[in-house]
């Protein structure tokens, strides 16, 4: 079969979501757009990470509900659950959403879309199916998968992953989940309100990249529900007994289980692109890129998950619009992460966008650490979801981090986001008005409580107003 050649602007390899990002942006501003997907249109967040997740997050938030109704006055019957009537949920979830990242749609835009995986056969031509593409321009997009770790006896058992989980239609009767990041506790959660028996194995403590102050809160509350979180308990063996899976962990601690999850964290999608032809430098992990987003390859730019760094959907799509400043109009344009936040979607959910409490003492050499907790917040109390807390690293009346846990993190952290990338002040979140009640007030009491003592425990600021109240008509 004779290969058909083709020229374009930009050739954007992957259609997850920082992909589609850059090819509506770029066409939509003039430029001619090739866009390459051998798998499904809308990528890993679409068909198995952010959204079905959070529908399934949703579906036991309201098997969850059912069971607390006495603290409102309300007395439930225990709920009937139908797990495949979920997972029906979380599939017509999945297909309202499809359409706008569509072959259909972006087609519409005038974007060439051909459904194949690329590989590179030079420094700006790939071959895809039958095609050979020759871009100026080239964005890899490939996204991650997740990582199956090399235990012992794995390819004996079955099990499922992020990806593979949504063809379930009956419950695990116990769910064992070996990973205790954002992914292994959000469908932990989601499993146990759904009815299932969970326990997490986690070699080193649950959330390892978040504060522990916040982790707390986030843990407590897991175990509450009934959710066994074994931490320090490194897989070292996985077999089958009979109907049941068995783990075994280093330490000797044995878990049984009927059914078997890994989250162990995610790996680039690197094997089929050939980056060697082209120039491009990679490790076993991720494609090196600078602060422009660009590979060794001058012409290749690299997004998203496939860079190693945050793997977060919404960043993606900020690391599109950089790239697409660059690759079009050849203009200056550097990524950054300090203003990039994040969210795990467990209730209660925990936030953080900048420093850590512990990053920030590292870094500056005067740091103050405020605290506000929801237990103080009116509307907080009325949905009895005062658990957690908003914790600040202010440096010279800037914060420079910000981390949440509680009800509605996610929403809060939205806030420090803006007020981190436009370097603000405090007193300029201070001076903001929340309605009455909301969670939404947390932010500002938090920023209050920063200026709190210095404008009720200082002598200078009595002294000025008892002077002002003598001389006052």
């Amino acid at each position: 079969m004779s290969m058909e050649r083709l020229k374009t602007d930009l050739l954007v390899i992957g259609a997850g979501s920082g992909g589609l990002s850059v090819a509506a942006g770029a066409v939509q501003m003039g430029a001619k757009v090739i866009l390459l997907e051998g798998g499904k249109m809308g990528g890993d967040c679409l068909n198995y990470g952010c959204v079905p997740s959070k529908a399934l997050l949703a579906s036991g938030k309201i098997a969850h509900t059912a069971t607390v109704g006495d603290k409102f006055g309300i007395q439930c019957d225990r709920p009937e659950i139908d797990y495949g009537a979920a997972m029906d949920h979380v599939a017509d979830v999945i297909a309202q959403i499809a359409p706008v990242d569509s072959q259909d749609r972006f087609e519409g835009l005038g974007v060439r879309v051909i459904r194949e995986y690329g590989r590179f056969v030079g420094p700006r031509d790939v071959v895809a199916g039958r095609y050979r593409i020759r871009a100026r321009r080239i964005v890899i997009a490939t996204g991650s998968s997740p990582v199956v770790p090399p235990i012992p006896g794995l390819e004996t058992v079955p099990y499922v992953t992020n990806e593979t989980v949504w063809a379930q239609r009956t419950p695990p009767r116990h769910l064992l989940i070996v990973g205790g990041g954002p992914i292994g506790l959000e469908m932990a959660q989601a499993h146990r309100r759904l009815g299932s028996a969970v326990t997490v194995i986690e070699a080193g403590r649950a959330l390892p990249q978040d504060d522990p102050d916040l982790t707390r809160v986030v843990v407590d509350a897991l175990r509450n529900e009934g959710i066994t979180i074994a931490e320090g308990a490194t897989a070292e063996e996985v077999r089958k007994d009979g109907d049941l899976i068995e783990v075994r962990a280093k330490d000797g601690r044995l878990f049984r289980g009927s059914h078997l999850m890994l989250a162990v964290g995610r790996k680039a999608n690197l094997a089929r692109l050939d980056l060697d032809k082209a120039g491009i430098k990679a490790s076993a992990t991720n494609i090196k890129v600078d602060a422009a987003l660009k590979t060794s390859n001058r012409r290749v730019y690299a997004i998203g998950d496939v860079t190693g760094g945050m793997q977060f959907t919404h960043v993606a799509g900020y690391q599109a619009g950089v790239v697409v400043r660059s690759a079009l109009f050849g203009l200056p344009a550097k990524a950054k992460t300090d203003h990039i936040p994040y969210c795990t979607y467990t209730e209660p959910e925990l936030a953080q966008v900048g420093l850590t409490e512990a990053q920030a003492k590292e870094k500056y050499e005067t740091v103050e650490v405020i605290k506000s907790a929801l237990l103080h917040n009116d509307r907080a109390i009325t949905e009895r979801r005062t658990d957690g807390f908003i914790k600040l690293m202010v440096v010279k009346g800037r914060p420079v981090g910000v981390s949440i846990v509680g009800h509605q993190a996610g929403e809060l952290i939205a806030l420090w986001s803006m007020v981190i990338a436009n370097n603000m002040k405090l007193s300029q979140v201070a001076s903001m008005v929340a309605p009455y009640p909301t969670i939404a007030e947390l932010n500002k009491r938090a920023a209050g409580t920063y200026f709190s003592p210095r404008l009720f425990e200082s002598d200078l600021v009595k002294a000025i107003v008892r002077f002002v109240q003598r001389w006052l008509p």
